[in-house]
C-alpha cells in the first residue's frame, strides 16, 4: 500500500447516513480512504465494511481489539475475511497479544491487511494517564516503548498522536508507520481532542496517514473540506 493518504473518519450512526454522505464523493476520481469505527461497525455489521469496499474504497477498520491473547487471534482471523486494508488493537495488550492477532490476522495464502497498534488515545493527556491509569512515565516515554513493542511483535506501524509521529519514526525507522488523528484545521475547533496539529504539520511532523473526521464530516461542504484536507498533507 503506498504511503500518504487522508483517511476519512465514517463516524456516523447508521448506514444510510454513511452512503449519503459518500455519494458526495461518487463523482471524485479520488475514492475516499475511510475508518469504520466502532459505532458503525456495531449498528451496521460486516456488511456495511463489504458494501464500502464494492464501492471503491480503501478502508481502515478501527475496532482496538484488546483481550487475552487467544480471544484477539480468533477475533482477527474473522476480520481477516473482510478484505479491509488496515485494522488495528491496543498496544498495551502486550506483545504476546500483539504476536497472537498476526497470526489471526494472515490469511492461508500468507497475506494480510495492515496491523497497527494503538499506543495512547489522542483524548488522553500526560496529567490523565499518570493519574488515572498510573503510568509514571511521561507521554513521549509511554508512546516510544509501545511503538517499539508494536515493531517487536511484527506490526506494521502504530495509531498515535501526529505530536508523537517522529518520536516514533526515531524509534522504530521510517518505514514503521505512523496514522494520526487528532488533525484539525488551523481554523477549525479541537472539540474532545486534546493533541491536535493541522494536516500540514502532520506531513512535516512524520505522519504517513492522517485519521479527519468533524472536519469533513460535519463541514457545510463535505466535498471541499477533504478537497483542502489533501492538499494541506499531500500537497495535491
Amino acid at each position: 500500500m503506498n504511503r500518504g493518504d487522508v483517511i476519512i473518519a465514517l463516524d456516523f450512526p447508521s448506514a444510510e447516513a454513511v452512503y449519503a454522505f459518500l455519494d458526495k464523493f461518487e463523482n471524485e476520481s479520488r475514492k475516499p480512504f475511510v475508518k469504520i469505527g466502532m459505532e458503525l461497525y456495531y449498528a451496521a455489521g460486516p456488511q456495511i465494511v463489504r458494501e464500502i469496499k464494492a464501492r471503491g474504497h480503501k478502508i481502515f477498520l478501527d475496532l482496538k481489539l484488546h483481550d487475552i491473547p487467544n480471544t484477539v487471534k480468533r477475533a482477527m482471523s474473522v476480520l481477516r475475511n473482510l478484505d479491509v486494508d488496515m485494522t488495528n488493537l491496543h498496544a498495551a495488550g502486550t506483545i504476546d497479544m500483539m504476536k497472537a492477532a498476526i497470526e489471526g490476522l494472515t490469511r492461508e495464502d500468507g497475506t494480510r491487511p495492515m496491523l497497527l497498534a494503538v499506543t495512547q488515545l489522542t483524548s488522553t493527556s500526560e496529567e490523565r494517564m499518570q493519574k488515572e491509569l498510573l503510568i509514571n512515565a511521561t507521554m513521549p516515554e509511554t508512546v516510544k516503548k509501545y511503538a517499539q513493542n508494536a515493531k517487536e511483535a511484527g506490526l506494521d506501524g502504530v495509531v498515535c498522536s501526529p505530536l508523537e509521529a517522529a518520536l516514533v519514526k526515531e524509534a522504530c525507522g521510517a518505514e514503521f508507520a505512523t496514522v494520526t488523528p487528532g488533525i484539525r484545521f488551523a481554523d477549525g475547533d479541537v472539540g474532545d481532542q486534546v493533541r491536535v496539529m493541522t494536516p500540514e504539520k502532520a506531513r512535516v511532523g512524520g505522519s504517513d496517514y492522517i485519521v479527519v473526521g468533524r472536519p469533513i464530516t460535519q463541514a457545510e461542504d463535505p466535498l471541499a473540506a477533504y478537497r483542502r484536507c489533501v492538499k494541506e498533507f499531500l500537497g495535491e
